[in-house]
């Protein structure tokens, strides 16, 4: 049997036991999974070494190569993700609807874990414990399956992760990493019905895409960051620098990162030269407008693709639109449906653009960076879904839990 339908199998029969656990036994398994990870630390930095030499050696872009990177701030944010789920509400036996019936049947619907989630991903090896440990507080067991170029730092986090939870109630069993990082076997995993109950994709495009047109599982669809800011008419100058400049370079390589502007002609005309400039400075490649290029010559001209592209690095693309209307129409048209910003003072521009663009978040005055489920109050997130139905934005412990109706009678029967 392969290594998918084994752990598969594992996975399933943990989840059975997983489901029945207390919010205490879990907070438990946490709170000794930030511990172990701490004291695992420089084999953690060790494992991520070989990953990054690999990487380096193979051609790997510096936007992947930071992806990939592990450091003690980033452990410590790993570790300050899982001891903040400690302190969030377990959705787990919620009943968030109740119908009494007229011969007193009583009709509960309850919060319950989704089951078995697998979890594909590329590069960042964090997503290993958020994963892990979201899936866990909502009572499920997951199957990981990163990829080649992070797979020493995934074995040596999952490793963590046992030695933790050999020493709490939660069975070993409850977290599975896929280390055969094959095509084969990937498509296996999206084939595994038996046991999955659902399946995750979290990465470019390129493998979202796969994973849509391949797996027999069922989806939750995480989106690729073609996120936009417009600069309306009355936007502040002052203000606009400051949110292109974060959205852009606080982290070029995330999802959350805008890879457009949009901008006004009269904001465009006040400091639009001015934003670009020190933009450039920054070693940002522009890719602009026909106008645009025309007054900047450091930029490269747009081309149709560019509107599309999700760049990942110090890149954007710029563009003149008219209005509002035009930029919501615009990042309608070539968006991915993840984070979208306006900055304006004009309130009715603000709540049209809010409205009326299609994304899972929606920014007023604010930088797209924000769109993170630490940041969203969830601790961490399995990733932002930009699909419409049942999990929408960043997922945090309700998007992994399903409905269970629960129906308690004095032997009524149906006439």
């Amino acid at each position: 049997m392969s290594e998918v339908y084994t752990k598969g199998k594992l996975a399933k029969e943990a989840s059975y036991i997983l489901g029945g656990k207390t919010t205490n036994e879990k907070n438990k398994a946490l709170e000794l999974i930030a511990e172990q990870i701490l004291a695992d630390e420089q084999i953690i930095l060790e494992a991520n070494k070989h990953d990054l030499t690999e990487g380096k050696a193979s051609g790997l872009s510096d936007a992947i190569l930071d992806r990939i990177m592990l450091d003690e701030e980033r452990i410590k944010g790993i570790v300050e993700g899982v001891n903040s789920l400690m302190d969030l509400v377990d959705p787990v036996g919620e009943v968030f609807e109740t119908v009494e019936k007229e011969n007193g049947l009583l009709i509960e619907k309850t919060r319950v874990p989704i089951g078995v989630i697998g979890m594909i991903y590329e590069a960042r090896p964090n997503v290993t414990i958020d994963a892990a440990t979201l899936a866990l507080k909502a009572g499920n067991a997951v199957i990981l399956r990163g990829s080649s170029s992070a797979i020493h730092s995934n074995k040596a986090l999952v490793d963590s992760l046992h030695r933790a939870l050999a020493k709490s109630e939660i069975p070993n069993n409850a977290v599975q990493l896929i280390e055969d990082t094959s095509r084969d076997t990937a498509k296996k995993f999206f084939k595994l019905n038996d046991y999955l109950d659902v399946l995750i994709p979290r990465g470019s495009a390129n493998l979202i895409n796969i994973v849509l047109q391949e797996a027999t599982v069922p989806v939750i669809e995480t989106g690729a960051g073609n996120c936009h800011v417009y600069i309306d008419e009355s936007a502040n100058e002052e203000m606009s620098i400051d949110i292109v400049k974060n959205a852009k370079l606080q982290r070029p390589s995330v999802c959350n990162a805008i890879e457009t502007i949009l901008i006004h002609p009269e904001s465009y005309k006040a400091f639009g030269e001015k934003l670009l400039k020190e933009l450039i400075d920054e070693e940002v490649i522009i890719h602009a407008d026909e106008s645009i290029h025309s007054d900047v010559k450091q930029s490269e001209l747009a081309t149709d693709e560019d509107w599309y592209k999700e760049y990942l690095g110090n890149e954007l693309s710029i563009k003149i639109v008219p209005n509002y209307i035009s930029a919501i129409e615009h990042i309608n048209q070539y968006g991915t449906g993840h984070s979208e910003a306006i900055i304006t003072e004009n309130k009715a521009h603000a709540n049209a653009f809010l409205q009326g663009v299609d994304a899972s978040s929606v920014y007023h005055n604010a930088s797209t960076r924000f769109t993170d489920g630490s940041e969203f109050g969830y601790g961490a997130e399995m990733g932002i879904s930009t699909q419409k139905i049942h999990a929408r934005g960043p997922m945090g412990l309700q998007a992994l839990t399903s409905s269970k109706f629960i129906i308690k009678g004095q032997g009524q029967i149906r006439n």
